[in-house]
């Protein structure tokens, strides 16, 4: 090997090392993890209150569609919140420990101002320790940064660890590290996705989510 070949190699290899530490090589998120099993009443549909499920959510093939009008109602009469058609899992509320949401999420052209993914629980004053709302064709993680750009009209692979003891968030895009942070603290927590009408919502607002699973670390 030359002088000038080992030096490329060098290089390469400094990049790779790099790549690596920054959190941008594709990783399996779930090892050390087990998949919970999930029924049919693991999923409580939250829609507007006054208008039948079918209005705002459909299941085929292995796709939940959700979406919301922007003057629809919230999800009960006494409730002060934007309007909402969201999965709420159930049966698996956490207070510690490592858990792990998992799912492929697709949002159309058009969705803007809502929020597709909760962790739900934090100390007050705020209701959620995490919040991945989507703005004109990007995914935020709350307000900044951005995880993903040009979102529209495509599937994505999304996985998003909380680490409760440890009050750490992890989210991976495609099972790459887009952000790794802090939580909110809070007592109790569970997972949610769907669309969560935000101030400046677009007229409707869909995303469509399949092969979901919630996995505990052992």
């Amino acid at each position: 090997m030359n002088s000038h070949t080992y030096f490329v190699s060098y290089i390469s290899f400094v990049f790779l090392l790099l790549y690596k530490a920054a959190g941008r090589e594709p990783i399996d998120t779930t090892t050390g993890f087990v998949s919970q099993p999930l029924n049919q009443s693991s999923f409580d549909i939250q829609k507007p209150y006054d208008i039948a499920l079918e209005q705002r959510y459909n299941f085929s093939n292995r796709v939940h569609k959700l979406w919301v009008l922007k003057s629809d109602k919230p999800h009960s009469r006494t409730s002060k919140t934007l309007p909402r058609t969201e999965i709420r899992f159930r049966g698996y509320d956490y207070s510690s420990g490592v858990w792990q949401f998992e799912a492929f999420g697709y949002v159309p052209h058009g969705t803007s101002g809502v929020v597709i993914m909760q962790v739900f629980g934090s100390n007050p004053p705020s209701a959620t320790t995490t919040m991945l709302r989507v703005y004109d064709n990007n995914l935020y993680y709350y307000q900044n940064p951005i995880i993903l750009s040009n979102l529209d009209d495509k599937w994505f692979r999304l996985n998003v660890i909380h680490d409760v003891d440890l009050n750490n968030v992890k989210v991976y895009v495609d099972r790459v590290l887009k952000y790794d942070g802090p939580g909110r603290e809070g007592k109790s927590h569970y997972f949610k996705c769907g669309v969560y009408s935000q101030n400046d919502g677009s007229l409707c607002m869909e995303s469509r989510w399949k092969d979901i699973k919630i996995y505990k670390k052992t």
